[in-house]
């Protein structure tokens, strides 16, 4: 099992800059499959990003694409999200999770993900 702990969200202005990190126990982290996921007020849960094991392959949401970037370091068990030109529809608690590495496609539906963190609050001001 992987336990993560999401920080760095805040309050900032659209335009702005913020960047999430996700700190996981383990030391298995490195066969992990990581993805950031999104949720505001009265709406499902959506994906935002996800990275493979090795940090060789991304996805990402249409609607980040372009603005914001996941990354990891295996070494520091940690995996980040780099989010520039914020806007207020970004609004929203944002989670880390983990699932075992496979084969294919990086998943990046919620429902494909096992362990979750606590999430932790971005708000972009208009």
């Amino acid at each position: 099992q992987v336990q993560v702990v999401e920080s760095g969200g805040g309050l900032v202005q659209a335009g702005g800059s913020l960047r999430l990190s996700c700190a996981a126990s383990g030391r298995t982290f490195s066969r992990y499959v990581m993805g950031w996921f999104r949720q505001a007020p009265g709406k499902e849960r959506e994906s935002v990003a996800a990275i493979s094991w090795s940090g060789g392959s991304t996805d990402y949401a249409d609607s980040v694409k372009g603005r914001f970037t996941i990354s990891r370091d295996n070494a520091k068990n940690t995996v980040y999200l780099q989010m520039n030109s914020l806007k207020p529809e970004d609004t929203a608690i944002y989670y880390c999770a983990a699932r075992p590495s496979s084969t294919g496609r990086i998943p990046l539906s919620p429902a494909q993900y096992d362990y979750w963190g606590q999430g932790t609050q971005v708000t972009v001001s208009s």
